[in-house]
């Protein structure tokens, strides 16, 4: 179906957070996050941390930003994020 009914709803889509470590480029940032797990043998608290391309239409988002991001569709090749808020 080409045409979305009305009232019919597009799937949620995912927010997480994140802090700038560059944004060199026009409109687009890029930004490391993390997470929080178990380690599945020793049961310690590990962190992960990811990396990910944003995109950044007025590009109020500096380095060192903390930015929550949404995701959308993939706008490049590599950028599947855009800037939502900048929160610090």
């Amino acid at each position: 179906m080409a045409n979305q009914q009305e009232g019919e709803q597009r799937g949620t889509r995912q927010i997480i957070e994140g802090v700038v470590i560059s944004s060199r480029m026009q409109k687009t940032v890029v930004v490391q996050t993390e997470r929080r797990l178990r380690h599945p043998e020793y049961r310690r608290v590990v962190r992960q941390r990811g990396k990910v391309y944003a995109h950044d239409e007025q590009g109020v988002a500096k380095e060192g930003s903390r930015v929550r991001l949404v995701e959308t569709r993939p706008l490049s090749k590599t950028k599947r994020w855009r800037v939502l808020e900048v929160l610090s």
